[in-house]
């Protein structure tokens, strides 16, 4: 079949595709270096919808070689170049097309037909030339691969091969071609750690310094510096030289680190960066067609994958979803938030602190109990301002405006008589936290939000003795604060249309996913993570070994071992969701006996890293009471996914949040939980741990799998 043919099929696929056009237009080059055709990727849309290959796209382009082949061939032209719009330069292949296939064969064609467009670039009989005038990822980055030479633009913001994050390989070329031209250690970066690394981003200067490009230009006049360089190329004044590709031992050694890399971020559970690691160990003997079939089989098999359909699902929560909270009020009934009050200067207060002055640049105050602290929470927050600063990320200008924006009292009539978002942050406990909001709520104006960062206690408790109880709105964080996404936002049985309205709005100035969450104990992720780590926990207590328990649940890829995440929340704090969640849900959650004997001894986790590796604190050790029911390391993981299926299947039927979706978009931007899972609803239907607990699936057919 050819390659029109391949891609006429696949386009009758996916009827709504937005098209890239490749428009040729013709240029004489500076210093009479001859005529030049450049072909230009634009989907007639702004940069913020960002040009994709479809089928029709890569006909399109396919078209576009028609007309340069034929001039080459003429002698009518001496070279070729391909850019992009403004802003972008091409952002891979359409996922959205992706998901629609149902066939292996029609996932093949996908593959095939790629590569057959892109490989014209490198058969035409002039050189060619790609420049990266903007964000260039996947295909966009492959389509330049196949071009002699690259240029890239010092003002590019992203460039990455992502699939590996998304369950793919790169396969037009990626996993084959830059291996060729880098050498397979920093092809592995690229394609594998990077990708693993949540989809780390290159900037034009790496992409320079990688020698993925020959050239780096400033973007005011990148396309124009380019040219001229083309010119100097195209005369013989300027030879490209490439350092010579380590074929020997390096090879190996770079393809061997990628494997570590892997197991130790995904722990085989997921296929696709394995798929791309051999197609990268096969191309080092050069044969780029056998590394194109290798790719395409590889893409094909993926497609058709759980992993890759997990990928998708849950790529669409966070890119969509997370944009466009389910249940959340008009945006017309939010009211402007021109202050901020933060009662407590802990670390918790203060990267609060931190992130509303950096995103909504209005005066915030924090408020404590005595000078020193209220001190230190303000100097905590100037500090951070002087590292991004030192970092040139933001200006002396803005630092002066930041620092100048930033205070601390002790009397909070002082602090909040004008503030319109006050969030307390202080010491878990119902008692403290109804002090604090008695407090606020007599020297706060009538308007403003009180705002609690609770992880697990209920806001309409914490509401229940105030005069405007409408008012108070959960809005739980997760740490850290500048990393992780999610916010959740807990409507109070007494929380108003207007105060749910701001917060959601505040959420969004502050570039979190925000999720609507019934007040219910623990809200989302805490309620899941506590339920799963429970669940380990009794298997320890009742007679596993530690090691056997935690190697359990490595299959699943999860960002840290239970233990170690222990760790990282603190095992007191643990001690205390577990208790809380113990007197809503006895039957379900248990507080462990082992796990208070740890937190009584001051102890700060299970492991000690004498070694550099985790191993379990000897003290600790002592501390253990167990049992003489040994599980094996499968049947401890049942255990725990079936009780977290069960958990997942009470909060939907107590209506905590509107869908499963947001379940899993609370795991994925709440907890780092992997693509691969999306999140763990998809997961859990694959591997039919959902029908098997709750006699039926979370999602239906085709959300999150092939289509049937």
């Amino acid at each position: 079949m050819s390659t029109a043919e391949l891609l006429k099929g696949a386009a009758e696929l996916f009827p709504d595709e937005v098209v890239t056009q490749a428009h040729v237009r013709h240029l004489d080059l500076p210093a009479a270096a001859g005529r030049f055709a450049l072909i230009t990727l634009d989907n007639g849309l702004d940069h913020t919808k960002p040009t994709t290959f479809g089928p029709q796209s890569l006909a399109n382009l396919s078209a576009a070689l028609d007309q340069v082949e034929k001039e080459a061939s003429e002698g009518t032209i001496v070279g070729v170049g391909v850019t992009g719009k403004p802003f972008i330069f091409a952002v891979g292949a359409d996922l959205k097309g992706v998901e629609l296939l149902k066939r292996h064969e029609d996932a093949l064609a996908i593959g095939k037909g790629g590569h057959e467009v892109f490989k014209r670039l490198a058969a035409l009989a002039v050189p060619t030339f790609a420049y990266y005038n903007g964000a260039a990822m996947g295909g966009g980055v492959e389509v330049g691969l196949h071009c002699r030479y690259r240029t890239v633009s010092a003002a590019l913001p992203a460039f990455s091969l992502p699939e590996v994050f998304l369950g793919l390989v790169p396969g037009w070329g990626g996993c084959t071609l830059l291996p060729n031209l880098i050498g397979a250690d920093r092809a592995v970066s690229v394609v594998i750690e990077n990708s693993l690394n949540q989809n780390k981003q290159l900037k034009g200067a790496q992409v320079y310094e990688l020698g993925i490009a020959d050239a780096i230009f400033e973007g005011a006049d990148f396309l124009e510096q380019s040219l001229i360089w083309t010119a100097s190329v195209l005369k013989g004044e300027l030879q490209v030289v490439r350092p010579e590709v380590d074929r020997g031992e390096a090879w190996d050694q770079a393809v061997a680190r990628g494997r570590f890399i892997a197991d130790s971020k995904v722990h085989g559970a997921a296929p696709a960066a394995y798929r791309a690691l051999d197609i990268i160990a096969a191309a080092k003997d050069g044969d780029l067609q056998a590394g194109f079939d290798a790719e395409d089989q590889a893409l094909a098999d993926l497609i058709m994958g759980g992993e890759l359909r997990s990928g998708i699902y849950a790529f669409n929560l966070v890119q969509r979803r997370a944009k466009r909270p389910a249940g959340a009020p008009d945006r017309a009934l939010a009211r402007p938030v021109t202050k901020v009050g933060v009662v407590g200067a802990g670390l918790m207060a203060s990267q609060l602190a931190l992130l509303f002055l950096r995103r909504l640049e209005v005066p915030v105050v924090l408020t404590d109990i005595d000078q020193e602290r209220v001190d230190k929470g303000v100097s905590y927050v100037h500090g951070e301002i002087d590292k991004l600063l030192l970092k040139s990320r933001i200006n002396q200008d803005k630092a002066n405006r930041l620092k100048g924006l930033v205070s601390g009292v002790l009397d909070k009539a002082e602090g909040f008589a004008d503030a319109d978002f006050i969030i307390e942050a202080v010491f878990e406990e119902m008692g403290v936290k109804q002090q604090v909001f008695a407090e606020v709520e007599a020297v706060a104006p009538a308007h403003a939000i009180l705002a609690t960062n609770t992880s697990s206690l209920s806001v309409s408790e914490m509401a229940s003795k105030l005069k405007n109880p409408e008012r108070v709105v959960g809005f739980h964080f997760f740490n850290p604060v500048a990393i992780l996404p999610l916010l959740e936002i807990v409507r109070g049985e007494q929380t108003d249309e207007a105060s749910l309205a701001t917060a959601f709005g505040v959420a969004k100035k502050l570039r979190k996913s925000a999720v609507l969450v019934k007040d219910a104990p623990a809200f989302v992720v805490n309620r899941i993570l506590t339920r799963f780590m429970g669940e380990i926990q009794n298997v320890i207590d009742e007679g596993t070994p530690v090691a056997v328990a935690e190697r359990a649940v490595e299959p699943l890829g999860l960002p840290m071992s239970p233990l170690v995440l222990l760790e990282l929340v603190g095992p007191a704090i643990g001690l205390h969701v577990s208790e809380t969640l113990h007197r809503a849900f006895p039957d379900r959650f248990t507080v462990s006996g082992n796990l208070a004997a740890v937190v009584k001894a001051g102890k700060r986790g299970f492991y000690v890293y004498d070694s550099g590796q985790p191993e379990l604190d000897p003290e600790v050790a002592a501390l253990l009471k167990q049992g003489d029911v040994v599980l094996t390391e499968e049947q401890t993981r049942d255990r725990v996914l079936d009780a977290v299926a069960q958990e997942i299947g009470l909060m939907l039927d107590e209506g905590v949040v509107a869908e499963a979706q947001d379940i899993d978009l609370c795991l994925l931007t709440g907890a780092g939980w992997p693509f691969h899972l999306g999140g763990i609803t998809p997961y859990l239907d694959r591997e039919g741990v959902s029908e098997r607990v709750n006699g039926k699936p979370f999602l239906a057919p085709g959300v999150a799998s092939v289509p049937a």
